[in-house]
């Protein structure tokens, strides 16, 4: 385009004489030459001009293009941090209502939710539609973020009224509810769920029958709920136990103490909360700990399930985790 430009201003004009029968050189003066150089380039400058904007604004856009192209990124990035938000809220409602089913309509006799109901969707024609004028990752992510709040809206309306269920049959079972062993014996975290362990002293596999939770000998040990001193003494393998009968079929061992607290022998009454001994290290075990267990109606039943009164939804889920990953018993 310039060496273009170049010749067009170097090069000579003609016209034709018609008497002679040639063409002859156009003669201009300096000032009528540089006029029409400069109105060349100023014409050909414009044009560029022209096509510089044009490619500009087809290729990165124009300045409010610009700006709403950023806007639009900045509201993805938000979509995109709710989304990851949504799936946190998802998860403790799922644990939530994992513990809703397994615990408290479990111990107050309540009939369980079916999973399937919590997750009840909606038919019909698709609610969603109105998503799809945006480019296929927004509509998308647009449509799941919508579809995941109206999922949780629905499963929170179901876990508002079995709570409102669980609230009322506490009233009326309020003096059960105070016997039902609904704490931790300690304040140490758990080491070893229930079920099937690996015994590290013995070396094999194993029922283990309870829970154990780290306590360093000399720590505090409560009981879990209202009852009577069934036993306290030695017990085999199991060291020095307290065994409580708390009514309603249930029955607490707590076993490895190092000492009972005054006044515990059998026949004693306990309230939830007392402290009933110290933990230790007697028995058969690999270190101090504080083994506890629940048997309902002589059968042992996992005391995971029971922990309800005093342990947050965090807890919880660490507590189970842990449980379900952990496969060695400590006795």
């Amino acid at each position: 385009m310039a060496e273009l430009i170049r010749e067009m201003s170097l090069k000579n004009h003609y016209y034709y004489d018609e008497e002679k029968c040639e063409f002859i050189p156009i003669e201009y003066k300096r000032k009528e030459q540089i006029i029409y150089n400069l109105s060349v380039w100023i014409l050909t400058g414009v044009m560029l001009a022209g096509l510089g904007i044009i490619f500009l604004s087809t290729k990165i856009g124009s300045p409010a293009e610009l700006a709403l192209k950023a806007e639009n990124e900045v509201l993805y990035k938000q979509l995109e941090s709710t989304k990851s938000a949504l799936l946190v809220l998802d998860k403790q409602l799922d644990d939530i209502s994992k513990r809703d089913n397994e615990v408290y309509r479990s111990v107050l006799g309540l009939e369980q939710i079916d999973p399937e109901a919590r997750q009840a969707g909606t038919g019909g024609n698709d609610p969603y539609e109105e998503f799809d004028v945006y480019n296929k990752s927004t509509a998308e992510l647009l449509r799941w973020t919508a579809s995941k709040v109206d999922n949780l809206e629905r499963r929170l309306s179901i876990q508002k009224l079995s709570l409102e269920e669980i609230k009322n049959q506490y009233n009326i079972n309020r003096e059960e509810m105070s016997h039902i062993p609904a704490i931790k014996p300690g304040s140490g975290i758990l080491l070893s769920g229930f079920g099937m362990r690996y015994h590290p002293i013995l070396q094999y596999s194993r029922p283990h029958n309870g829970l154990d939770f780290r306590a360093e000998v000399g720590s505090p040990v409560y009981a879990t709920g209202d009852g009577i001193i069934k036993y306290a003494g030695r017990r085999g393998n199991l060291g020095n136990v307290v065994i409580i009968d708390h009514g309603f079929g249930f029955e607490t061992l707590y076993a490895h103490l190092s000492r009972f607290e005054s006044g515990i022998k059998k026949g004693a009454k306990i309230e939830r909360g007392q402290e009933i001994a110290k933990s230790g290290n007697t028995g058969l075990t690999e270190g101090p700990h504080l083994h506890y267990e629940i048997h309902l109606n002589g059968t042992p039943v996992d005391p995971l399930q029971y922990l309800f009164t005093d342990t947050t939804p965090e807890e919880y889920t660490m507590f189970r985790e842990i449980a379900e990953t952990n496969t060695n018993s400590m006795d």
